[in-house]
């Protein structure tokens, strides 16, 4: 049973790591805004590029074809920032763990024009350069290959404590959630008796002052 969900614990890391590189393009229409949005942890480098993708290729962009950029924390801090920008990129270590927001927001034009955008958000192992560190390293293929194993290991290594810390919140979550119910339900039942005894005790009363008992 444990080798089982030890298996699992592994296939969930692997596609966690896996959706850790996110590349798209998309459609962004003059006035509007568009977020995306990337559960980073904490001390994880991330990396991400944009660009406008020109519509007449071999021609200059034209003047409508402008983004503002903005990258954000689940705090609401921000880590990057371009203004009427056509491409850029942004690079930093993740000083909180939690939901990271980058935003794309086309200045309003009349009449509307659409902008298409590419863009490549990499996280953690996928973040890292080793097209570079082979350079660098003149390793030989096998070791370079180890190397990108001894990263991934350790990536496994960390995501297991990572969400071994999530589950430990959630059970206490789910702890404290079961004991308030349990004390809610422990009132209401106790009001219910009290309301119930207030009526018996009131049309009691009423009955007395009648005479009808």
């Amino acid at each position: 049973m444990i080798q089982r969900r030890n298996i699992q614990w592994v296939v969930v890391i692997l596609g966690f790591i896996a959706s850790q590189v996110e590349s798209l393009r998309f459609d962004l229409q003059s006035g509007l805004t568009k977020c995306i949005a990337e559960d980073i942890k904490s001390h994880a480098m991330t990396v991400g590029k944009y660009h406008i993708v020109n519509p007449n290729e071999g021609y200059p962009l034209p003047d409508t074809h402008k983004v503002t950029v903005r990258v954000t924390s689940t705090y609401g801090n921000t880590y990057h920032q371009g203004d009427n920008v056509v491409e850029g990129h942004f690079a930093f270590e993740a000083a909180e763990a939690g939901d990271y927001m980058t935003c794309f927001f086309a200045a309003d034009h009349k009449p509307p024009v659409t902008l298409s955008l590419d863009f490549d958000w990499r996280t953690g192992v996928a973040a890292k350069d080793w097209t570079s560190v082979a350079k660098k390293g003149s390793v030989e293929i096998m070791e370079f290959e180890l190397k990108k194993i001894l990263e991934n290991v350790k990536a496994i290594h960390d995501e297991m404590f990572f969400l071994r810390e999530r589950e430990a919140e959630m059970q206490e979550l789910n702890r404290s959630t079961n004991s308030k119910m349990a004390w809610m339900t422990g009132l209401s039942i106790f009001l219910c008796l009290g309301v119930a005894g207030l009526q018996l005790w009131h049309l009691k009363t009423f009955f007395e002052k009648k005479k009808l008992i």
